[in-house]
C-alpha cells in the first residue's frame, strides 16, 4: 500500500533536530543512521573525525554509503568535524539553544523511558551517539545536558548504535 499524503502528513516539527557522530568506524552504521535521520526528519549529522562521510577524501560519492543510506545523504545536512572543531560547534549549539543528549550507558543516565519530554518538547536537539567499542568520549559527555540511556534485558550490554539512534529517533 503506497504512502497515503493525508494519512502520513509531513514532519511539521517546528524544532531542529541534530546528530553527532563521535567516531563511528562503520561506514554501514553511519550510512544506516543517515537514512533513519531522513525517515525522523533530523535536519543535521555532524560526522566526527573518524567517522565515515557519503564522500570519499576526493569527493567523490562513496557507494558503500549510499547504498545502506538509499540516497539519505543528499536530504540530510552533513558536516564533518576535526578534532578541535568538536567542544566549540557544542558550545556553539548550546549558546543558540539547544538541548544536548548524550546516548551512553552511564551512572548518570536515565532511562528511555524516564525522560521527561516536556523538558526536550519543542526544543532544539543535539542527540550525541558515540564510538561501538569506547562510547561518546569523556570530553563530549562533560558537555550534555543529559545521557539517555536503553536498559538492556537481555545478556547483552548495548544494542547496535545504528539500531540505537532509531530507537531514540522514533521515540
Amino acid at each position: 500500500m503506497a504512502n497515503r499524503p493525508d494519512k502520513y502528513p509531513m514532519n511539521k516539527t517546528i524544532h531542529k533536530i541534530y546528530l553527532l557522530l563521535d567516531n563511528i568506524r562503520s561506514v554501514h552504521n553511519v550510512g544506516s543512521i543517515f537514512r533513519t535521520a531522513d525517515g525522523a526528519g533530523v535536519s543535521k549529522i555532524y560526522c566526527v573525525e573518524t567517522t565515515p562521510v557519503p564522500v570519499d577524501r576526493f569527493g567523490r560519492k562513496r557507494r558503500d554509503f549510499a547504498k545502506v543510506s538509499l540516497g539519505a545523504e543528499q536530504t540530510v545536512g552533513w558536516e564533518h568535524l576535526g578534532e578541535g572543531e568538536v567542544v566549540k560547534t557544542i558550545r556553539k549549539l548550546k549558546k543558540e539553544g539547544f538541548v544536548v543528549i548524550a546516548v551512553e550507558q552511564d551512572e548518570n543516565a536515565v532511562g528511555l523511558a524516564e525522560l521527561q519530554t516536556e523538558k526536550i518538547a519543542k526544543k532544539n536537539i543535539l542527540y550525541i551517539f558515540g564510538n561501538e567499542v569506547g562510547g561518546v568520549s569523556p570530553e563530549i559527555m562533560k558537555l550534555a545536558d543529559m545521557i539517555v540511556e536503553i536498559p538492556m534485558n537481555g545478556t547483552k550490554e548495548s544494542l547496535n548504535v545504528s539500531v540505537t539512534a532509531g530507537i531514540i529517533l522514533f521515540r
